[in-house]
């Protein structure tokens, strides 16, 4: 793999990652329509690659979001104990205890479905993905909502976190649906975005180490492709730090709309390739 082919799918990866428009399935896309074949054969090779996208993407993540991890985690772990417990759980703990609960649906079903999961590279689904779940969070978005994170309940954690699951679908977008069943609890545009994204740090912290122990770790990437392997992850840090950043304050002034449109647009050239083809 070149230099190059890696940066292009860090920044995929980075940017698509917490915009609503899947990143794996522009992860499966990409290499398709450009006919890369770079790990053809080597799969442990091209998880490798796969994890060292997603190590990129978190560190860009967490350094946008530190100071409410840091607040959250203090929380919850004070909570253990049952001196700070006399008047319930405060806020913040118990925002921070539901952010993990939300991760589990997901979890369950990603250990469950693996081998099916990983067998499943129809383009053509993919590009269905895209056009309907597209077209579903645009209506979700017409939806009132006034919500905040702090007003995040458990029956929001696990209707999230099963909408999560879908996402292990390429095409579907962990972002894209989980902001759309946020919409439809009634949070506001802003606040849904940023239960997407703080919820995606413990799945993709989660997925990232059970990938890295079942292939045994990244000692087996070899030494002409650890230059790719360190630019894309960098290219995947940097963009996915601009993504959430740039979202956010975008989403105070603008709708869903144009990443739909987006969506259904990208599924009409995805099959009129494969018709071509």
């Amino acid at each position: 793999m070149s230099i190059f082919r890696a940066i292009v799918l860090g920044i995929v990866q980075g940017l698509t990652e917490f915009l609503p428009v899947s990143s794996s399935g522009h992860l499966q896309l990409v290499p398709w329509l450009f006919d890369w074949n770079d790990f053809e054969g080597n799969d442990e090779l091209a998880n490798a690659f796969d994890v060292a996208l997603h190590l990129g993407t978190l560190v860009g993540a967490v350094a946008y979001f530190w100071g409410d991890i840091w607040r959250y985690l203090k929380a919850g772990v004070g909570s253990l104990h049952a001196a700070n417990r006399v008047d319930g759980l405060s806020t913040d703990a118990r925002v921070g205890w539901l952010l993990i609960v939300a991760t589990i649906p997901a979890g369950i079903t990603g250990v469950l479905l693996e081998e099916v999961l990983a067998s499943d590279d129809k383009i053509w689904l993919t590009a269905a993905a895209l056009a309907v779940f597209g077209i579903v969070l645009a209506v979700a978005d017409r939806l009132p909502g006034e919500r905040e994170v702090d007003s995040f309940q458990l029956k929001d954690a696990l209707a999230i976190g099963i909408g999560q699951a879908l996402a292990l679908q390429p095409g579907v977008s962990r972002s894209g649906i989980t902001i759309t069943v946020a919409r439809v609890l009634k949070f506001d545009r802003v606040h849904a975005a940023r239960l997407s994204f703080l919820m995606s740090l413990p799945i993709i912290a989660g997925a990232g180490v059970f990938k890295y122990l079942d292939i045994g770790g990244l000692d087996g990437v070899p030494s002409d492709m650890k230059g790719a392997f360190a630019a894309g992850m960098i290219a995947s840090a940097i963009t996915g730090f601009l993504a959430v950043w740039g979202l956010i304050k975008l989403l105070a002034k603008v709708t869903f709309d144009g990443f739909a449109l987006y969506r259904v647009v990208a599924a009409i050239g995805i099959f009129a390739v494969l018709f071509a083809r």
